[in-house]
């Protein structure tokens, strides 16, 4: 049987995800028409690079180490690193176009050049980025699908964890925060299988954040709603 592409060429990837939300204000509007193209990870989507000829993310950042964000929200995180680790490149996996659009308009105030964005199924960045290129990932308050029958659709699922830990270096770390325990588990049975150690030690509860967390709108939200943070790291082996 032949596998569904997308007129681009693309694979058929099902993605569950919103892709817009509320009507966008004009100051995030400009944004996303002046400030997202010089941004956007070239050679990433399958418009401009349908041969999916791998990139060289250390030529585009000068030769740093590459850290990833997936899905990041409000940008509000990824904003923290860029600043905290200038000599870091970070690149930032987001869909949701609201979500583009005010860690633009961050970007705009926070003068920072080591930040690169993929509007777009992380599943098409894995497609192009070198095995072992990419020094750390974080997944923080990821979409928690939490109907049994939906579980499937999570990011900690061998379609996803796959090809991440192909792009990640050895000794890489994947950081997970999340306020869904029974994303816990699923991250706890699926992760390891995929290549990865936990390095967080379980008798803490998974409690601590990381040495430089910044709270997420996300983390704020669960806490209102008085669901505990859990915090993972893991370690490609």
């Amino acid at each position: 049987m032949t596998e569904r592409t997308h007129p681009t060429g693309a694979p058929w990837r099902n993605f569950y995800g919103r892709r817009h939300g509320k009507t966008l204000r004009d100051s995030q509007k400009d944004a996303l028409e002046n400030d997202l193209g010089p941004l956007v990870l070239d050679g990433a989507g399958w418009d401009e690079n349908p041969k999916r000829t791998p990139l060289d993310p250390g030529a585009i950042f000068g030769g740093r180490k590459i850290w990833l964000e997936i899905g990041f929200g409000g940008g509000e995180h990824l904003v923290h690193l860029a600043g905290q680790h200038p000599e870091i490149g970070l690149i930032g996996c987001e869909p949701f176009i609201n979500g583009v659009a005010m860690l633009l308009t961050k970007l705009r105030d926070a003068s920072l050049e080591n930040v690169r964005i993929h509007p777009d199924d992380v599943r098409h960045l894995f497609d192009v980025l070198p095995d072992g290129s990419v020094d750390r990932a974080y997944l923080l308050y990821p979409d928690p699908w939490p109907k049994a029958r939906h579980h499937r659709r999570r990011f900690v699922t061998p379609d996803h964890l796959q090809p991440l830990s192909r792009v990640l270096a050895a000794g890489a770390e994947l950081r997970v925060a999340t306020d869904i325990k029974d994303y816990v588990r699923q991250t706890m049975e699926e992760v390891p299988q995929q290549g990865f150690k936990l390095v967080t030690d379980p008798a803490t509860g998974f409690r601590d954040p990381w040495p430089g967390w910044c709270e997420t709108r996300y983390e704020r939200k669960a806490l209102r709603e008085g669901r505990r943070p859990h915090y993972l790291i893991f370690r490609k082996t």
